[in-house]
């Protein structure tokens, strides 16, 4: 999608010959590609793991709630795969990253006001989507762990889990006049 509103901004009289149905069909076959790989290493590593206790104070299994059941610790698999997840992640963000600041670097050579908004407001759903989904994975997965479950873990992989799916259609649809029309009525109320 970052790459989809970078296009569209920096380069729009290029949009239809850049991402025409073969450049869409070619990333989406990359990143089934990647899933597909990272869910493999993923069941690949926990199958090799023995485990001393089979309940997950989750309502999912969560890597790392996994590696808590361990009877051996971190194996050189799920290590491996754990390098992978923080590199694969780390060049997702540094992508995101790099293709808005170069649309906010051709946003800012805009010169019309209305032209600055309405490029801007391509991005902000996305942008919001895409910060919802790190913030709140921020707060379940880089907060110290504890050994006791806590109704705080559960709501936290609720709200990872479940908001940024949640918000996904209502941020792209506010774009549409009429959505937004029928939300202001509302919030006059």
């Amino acid at each position: 999608m970052a790459y989809d509103r970078y296009v569209a901004i920096c380069h729009p009289l290029h949009y239809e010959k850049v991402m025409n149905l073969k450049s869409c069909t070619e990333m989406m076959i990359l990143v089934w590609f990647a899933g597909l790989l990272y869910g493999t290493l993923h069941t690949t590593g926990t199958f090799t793991i023995i485990f001393c206790s089979n309940v997950v104070n989750q309502f999912f299994c969560e890597i790392p709630h996994l590696l808590k059941l361990s009877c051996t610790g971190f194996n050189r698999v799920e290590i491996g795969v754990l390098m992978i997840s923080a590199a694969a992640a780390l060049g997702c963000c540094t992508f995101i990253i790099v293709s808005y600041a170069m649309i906010f670097k051709a946003v800012l050579r805009i010169t019309s006001e209305q032209g600055r908004q309405k490029a801007l407001s391509t991005c902000i759903p996305h942008l919001t989507v895409v910060f919802m989904f790190f913030i709140t994975g921020c707060f379940a997965n880089l907060r110290p762990t504890s050994d006791t479950p806590s109704y705080l873990n559960f709501g936290l992989t609720a709200l990872y889990s479940i908001l940024p799916p949640l918000f996904n259609p209502i941020m792209y649809s506010m774009r549409n006049k009429n959505i937004r029309f029928v939300l202001s009525k509302l919030w006059r109320f």
